[in-house]
């Protein structure tokens, strides 16, 4: 952990971590400062109770989403795609501990709903920008709007799916990646051959390789 980042910061990063590989109920304020390599007194005047703290993690992954939204989409649409898809799958990844648990921490949550419409209304557009390009077979378009809420819940579900039908207690990186591939097994066969290529490439151009999408 860098000891460039400020206390709070470094309290977060400590708290993120340690909620995503212990969960939320079995790692204490304690075990925090202790990775931090300060007293939990110092801990509780940044952030007094670790419910303060997951709520202070679930609002700056939102912010950083809200921030992202807020940048012009004007690349190319497989890219804006891409970027999107794995965005969301990140975000996801680094904050795992709020979907397995965050029914039980947030109960009072207003804003999980807005945040769910908003991502689904992103990817929403950028499947209608597919389609003023001609980058779907003809077939496809007859239901976009289901094609587009069974590409969603694929991705915003994944990791329920490896919790609830592979029991996987922990999930790497490599899980998630296979909820990549399920993604892209959805939308690929509904491409034409020139979109899959255009799709295929923006994949290998991502910062983060992934490592096979399959198509026909």
């Amino acid at each position: 952990m860098s000891n460039k980042l400020s206390t709070a910061d470094r309290i977060l990063e400590a708290g993120r971590e340690l909620f995503n590989s212990k969960g939320y109920a079995a790692t204490s304020l304690h075990d925090i400062a202790t990775a931090v390599g300060i007293s939990k007194g110092n801990l509780s005047y940044h952030f007094p109770t670790k419910h303060d703290l997951a709520t202070r993690l679930r609002d700056d992954a939102r912010r950083a989403a809200r921030e992202r939204r807020r940048r012009p989409r004007c690349g190319d649409v497989a890219d804006d795609y891409v970027e999107h898809l794995l965005f969301a799958m990140e975000i996801t990844w680094n904050n795992r501990f709020l979907l397995r648990e965050g029914d039980e921490l947030l109960v009072a949550d207003g804003g999980r709903q807005a945040e769910l419409a908003a991502d689904f209304d992103e990817l929403r557009a950028l499947m209608q920008r597919m389609v003023s390009e001609g980058l779907f077979l003809k077939a496809a378009t007859d239901d976009m709007d289901t094609l587009t809420r069974s590409i969603w819940i694929v991705s915003r579900y994944w990791m329920d799916y490896l919790r609830e039908f592979e029991r996987l207690q922990e999930i790497r990186w490599e899980d998630q990646e296979r909820g990549i591939r399920h993604h892209f097994a959805v939308l690929l066969p509904c491409l034409t051959a020139a979109a899959r290529r255009r799709f295929e490439s923006a994949l290998a151009r991502a910062p983060r390789r992934i490592t096979q999408v399959e198509s026909d």
